[in-house]
This record gives C-alpha cells, sequence and structure tokens, in this order.
C-alpha cells in the first residue's frame, strides 16, 4: 500500500470493535477546526452496529505493521450500490493514502459483486470530505436523485441531530479494470 507495506488493509475482526471506535472518535476530533464541535462531540457507531458488521464481512481494517488498526470503513449495499457507511483514518496515521486504498478495496468488492457504483455521504465543505472524495472521482447526487435506501439515510441523519443542509450524497461507478482508481 503505502509506506513499503507498512499498512494492509483486511478484514476487521470482532475483537477490534472498540479500536475501530477509538479511530472513530479520534478522527471526529478534527472537525473542531471546521467549526462542527457537535460531530466532534458525537459518540462513535454503537458496538452492536460495528460488531454486526465485522461479522457479516462489512468492515474493513487498516492495519500498520503490527497489526494494530489505525484506519477502517464500514460499507453495505443500499439502492443497488455499494455505500460507504463510514470511512475514518486515525489522525495519527493521516495524509498517507490510507482512505484512498480503502476505498479502491471496497471499488473492488463493489465490482466483484456486479455492483455499479459506490455511493457515501458526507459534508459538502469540510476539506477531508467532499472534496477529497470529488478527487477520487466522486460526484454530488442531487436530492430529487436519491433512491429510498440514501433517502431513508438521509432522515436517520437528520434524526441524530445532525444538520443534513452542509451534507451530501456522493456516487463514483466503479472502475472496470483491475486496478481501482
Amino acid at each position: 500500500m503505502t509506506e513499503e507495506g507498512a499498512y494492509r488493509i483486511r478484514a476487521g475482526r470482532p475483537d477490534e470493535v472498540e479500536a475501530v471506535r477509538a479511530i472513530e472518535m479520534a478522527a471526529g476530533m478534527l472537525f473542531r477546526s471546521v467549526g462542527l464541535p457537535e460531530i466532534a462531540a458525537s459518540a462513535p457507531s454503537e458496538v452492536g452496529e460495528v460488531l454486526l458488521r465485522a461479522r457479516a464481512g462489512r468492515l474493513l481494517v487498516t492495519v500498520d505493521a503490527a497489526d494494530r488498526p489505525v484506519a477502517f470503513a464500514m460499507f453495505g449495499e443500499v439502492d443497488g450500490t455499494l455505500h460507504i457507511e463510514e470511512l475514518d483514518v486515525d489522525p495519527d496515521h493521516g495524509r498517507r493514502g490510507l482512505g484512498a486504498a480503502l476505498i479502491a478495496r471496497i471499488d473492488a468488492i463493489a465490482r466483484d459483486r456486479g455492483l455499479p457504483a459506490l455511493t457515501l455521504s458526507t459534508f459538502r465543505d469540510v476539506p477531508w470530505n467532499a472534496p477529497y472524495y470529488a478527487r477520487l472521482g466522486f460526484v454530488p447526487i442531487p436530492d430529487g436523485d436519491l433512491g429510498p435506501g440514501l433517502a431513508a439515510i438521509r432522515h436517520m441523519i437528520a434524526t441524530k441531530g445532525v444538520d443534513v443542509a452542509p451534507r451530501l450524497f456522493m456516487r463514483r461507478p466503479v472502475a472496470d479494470g483491475i486496478e481501482a482508481k
């Protein structure tokens, strides 16, 4: 992957739930710097939700040379796409291509499943959110074009008290070659 193989991606295990939640909390703290302290103060994903994803093969972790998780992605099928539910990198391991590598792996999973695209929900103006994903080939989905599953996710985000106005959904076609972009 990066740094001469110092990191690798593998399936997340049930015994790594707390490590995943700690990464989510650490990554969330970055939102203070962009005026979103409520995101920084948010609780991480529920233990049961992370555990469910690990057991269902819907959790990928990037591990360091000592096999400790330093980044993760949770995903599932929504509206005929592979939807990235959460993707976080421990800030101590940021800016090393770990997020892009996780997306490339999810892209390969989608391709293997015959799914045409990846989707995600993100903040429109946070530099490491929508602008970052746009550099990786994601484009905004107009609210009127959201399928029922993505619309339900938007509603769920709102019921958690998160202002949906600065958020958007994005989509990227699955790469059709062996190497994902």
